[in-house]
């Protein structure tokens, strides 16, 4: 573990925006604006990211969604809360918080290699390598096997959410949409191997695969993310397992949450699912990276929910475990999906030294860092307030003499960055609920 992550204080310190220097939006969510900022004026202070949430927008969400009481205040908090319970080189470490009458956020480590998607498009054709997947997916199972002892189902798993730091190694991200479920026993007994799952009876698989075909055509076509997960009620059912998963959690979420492309069937199915979705989305990411796309995208999202219940992923070319490990993952019963112990000890990852992989001295890809110009001057706690909410309230209700004081305010060192809020207004899909970060 690193050094630097141990012993977070319960709570994080306040961020002065005047010890601050704001230099851009990187990226938005569904409810908030990532910003970079230094924290000094030089260009060899640390660099954080800076995750900016408008209040007005929370209390929308709350009116809309007839909230009783603050639970998109206890969502959008519970990233920040998981955050300070990290101690670990592949998850992000919270840096500190900050609060004004407009905007709310807090600040974490800023990785300078961007992210698996951007990276893995400047790759010859798109895709990675075998050896580069392995590294990559190595990682992303210890992160997942932390977060899955602490409790936490991270549920978003993508490549946007897989930063590079500047070591190469990669950070996961964005925990909006996870939750916590009763904590996974380190000690967990190994589920049923692939030769047991292997000779259940035919009759079984074709039973599945119809009950789940037609409970997909009762459903609803769209997503509707709920908030079940942070409401006073409970929000997850206890689910008897069988015999050889007894050491596991038996609490599920309700919760219909995620990115598109790389849920999990029991998830768009809406009956329950805890831990086994994760590694449903590992199974997603590493087609991605060895094919260059997700093998169940449709031309649309009802489409693509059809395939994810429906059809098995084209695992084109040769036999080899890396093939075999995605078909594994991208098992649709998550009671016979692989779990963490299969997945570690995969003809894939033979080899593999896994308390050794985070200290890794040379990744696949380190990234270039750039000096900034020490003379831009850095954006105010104001001007962030305003590009905050000119980002989700465009057209707003501002009287003509509001609106030229926000466009000065944009206004920084003589330079226009409106657009800015028109990329990023424009950059999430109409159901803004679903894609975070």
């Amino acid at each position: 573990m690193s050094s630097s992550k141990n012993n977070q204080t319960e709570t994080a310190n306040s961020l002065d925006f005047k010890k601050l220097k704001i230099i851009s939006a990187v990226g938005r969510g569904a409810k908030g604006v990532v910003f970079l900022a230094r924290t000094g004026y030089r260009s060899s202070d640390e660099c954080l990211a800076l995750k900016v949430t408008s209040k007005a927008l929370i209390h929308q969400k709350n009116a809309k969604n007839n909230s009783k009481g603050s639970g998109e205040y206890k969502r959008a908090s519970f990233e920040e809360e998981v955050l300070r319970r990290f101690d670990h080189p592949l998850l992000p470490r919270l840096r500190g918080v900050f609060e004004t009458e407009k905007i709310v956020g807090f600040a974490i480590d800023y990785c300078h290699g961007g992210n698996l998607h951007s990276l893995r498009k400047k790759q010859t054709e798109k895709m990675f390598s075998d050896d580069a997947i392995r590294f990559y997916a190595a990682e992303l199972v210890l992160a997942l096997e932390y977060l899955h002892h602490q409790g936490i189902v991270y549920r978003d798993l993508k490549p946007e959410n897989v930063m590079i730091q500047e070591n190469g190694h990669i950070m996961l991200v964005d925990f909006d949409l996870s939750t916590k479920l009763k904590a996974k026993s380190p000690t967990q007994s190994l589920s049923n191997d692939s030769s047991d799952r292997s000779k259940s009876n035919l009759s079984k698989e074709k039973h599945t695969k119809k009950r789940l075909i037609s409970r997909f055509s009762r459903c609803n076509s769209g997503i509707s993310p709920c908030d079940s997960d942070f409401d006073s009620q409970p929000g997850v059912n206890s689910v008897n397992r069988n015999e050889s998963e007894s050491v596991e959690s038996v609490e599920k979420s309700n919760s219909f949450v995620g990115t598109e492309d790389y849920v999990a069937p029991e998830i768009v199915l809406g009956k329950g699912h805890g831990f086994e979705v994760d590694w449903w989305s590992l199974g997603v990411v590493l087609h991605e990276m060895l094919y260059g796309t997700t093998p169940f995208n449709g031309t649309n999202r009802k489409e693509t929910f059809y395939r994810i219940l429906s059809k098995e992923p084209e695992l084109t070319g040769e036999k080899t475990a890396l093939r075999d490990l995605i078909r594994k993952l991208l098992e649709k019963d998550p009671d016979r999906r692989i779990k963490v112990d299969e997945i570690k000890g995969h003809d894939f990852f033979k080899g593999v030294m896994w308390d050794r992989v985070v200290e890794l001295a040379r990744p696949p890809y380190i990234p270039c860092i750039e000096v900034e110009n020490e003379n831009t001057k850095g954006y105010s706690k104001k001007y962030v307030e305003v590009f905050v909410h000119e980002v989700f309230f465009p057209e707003g209700g501002d009287n003509n003499e509001e609106k030229k004081n926000k466009m000065e305010d944009k206004k920084v060192n003589g330079e226009d960055k409106t657009g800015w809020v028109d990329k990023l207004s424009n950059s999430l899909n109409e159901d803004e609920d679903f894609l975070i970060f």
